[in-house]
């Protein structure tokens, strides 16, 4: 049990329960009081299921050793649940915002809206806590799935904490319009949200860089762990998922023999993956008259 919960794909299943957990506590919340905007919340849980249903089916294809056709891997599947999960939410904005602006059209007054509160309250903190598992272990296993899940209910719960407040005064004040007022800027707020996942995702399916403190700490580990080559040049990086992507040219003398070079390399490799965890690195080797004069300076 310890073994399944301390997997990636663990940690996802679990997330599909608490998120269907957290939506029957939010359906019934609108159920009991008639709310659009605790209804607005309970269709982004819904959002929240398929997107973890989404995420643990990226984890699993992206856990897939390379194979022939998929020599570097599967860890790319992972952003296109990140992307499949922002148009879901772009699509429940939607229909949040038909739902408020009919509604604002008929306004109508809360039933029990203690009880509802109650449980929407529940379905909150219960979010609140799993956000933070979520965004947590997504972060030390590098898993974009994982942290665009964590952060999405986050989002969510943002949200909640700003539709349980609004109710509180919709029901203190009397005023019924309150209500899909609220729905509408949660439609808003969920709106921005998938645009940022999107946006975010289509970094790593466009071989966008490691972080520059990332790649500089590269160039400095392969300035200190190449003694005996002469220079270390187009030093290029991508990531995709977990796995991280560095290549580059190593420039030796051309009396050195393959084996010195190769040693070299092995000892370069071995820092590097020190560093920088799940790294696939492939080293070019040139003799010293293809130095170009401004890569790397060997220590």
């Amino acid at each position: 049990m310890k073994s399944y919960f301390s997997s990636t794909a663990g940690i996802a299943s679990v997330s599909v329960l608490v998120g269907v957990a957290v939506l029957a506590l939010k359906y019934y919340a609108f159920h009991v009081t008639g709310s659009v905007a605790l209804y607005s919340d309970a269709l982004e849980s819904i959002v929240n299921v398929a997107a973890s249903i989404a995420a643990l089916v990226a984890i699993r294809v992206s856990a897939i050793p390379p194979d022939a056709s998929h020599p570097y891997g599967h860890q790319k599947a992972e952003y296109f649940s990140v992307v499949a999960e922002g148009v879901l939410i772009i699509v429940a904005a939607i229909l949040i915002f038909n739902e408020a602006y009919q509604a604002l059209l008929a306004p109508r007054l809360l039933e029990q809206a203690g009880v509802g509160l109650a449980f929407n309250g529940a379905a909150t903190i219960l979010n609140a806590a799993w956000s933070a598992v979520l965004i947590g272990v997504g972060r030390r296993r590098r898993s974009p799935a994982l942290v665009a899940d964590g952060k999405h209910l986050l989002t969510d719960v943002f949200t909640s904490v700003g539709v349980l407040a609004g109710l509180l005064l919709a029901v203190a004040t009397n005023i019924p319009f309150l209500d899909p007022l609220l729905a509408a800027l949660v439609a808003l707020n969920i709106l921005w949200a998938g645009w940022t996942l999107v946006r975010e995702s289509v970094g790593g399916l466009m071989d966008e860089a490691v972080p520059t403190e990332t790649l500089e700490k590269i160039r400095e580990v392969i300035s200190a762990n190449a003694v005996g080559a002469l220079e270390a040049h187009d030093v290029r990086t991508r990531h995709a998922g977990r796995q991280s992507f560095v290549d580059f040219h190593l420039v030796v003398p051309g009396s050195m023999t393959v084996a010195e070079a190769h040693e070299i390399c092995d000892r370069i490799e071995r820092a590097i993956q020190a560093e920088v965890s799940d790294a696939f690195i492939t080293i070019h080797v040139e003799p010293e008259d293809n130095a170009k004069l401004h890569g790397v300076v060997v220590l």
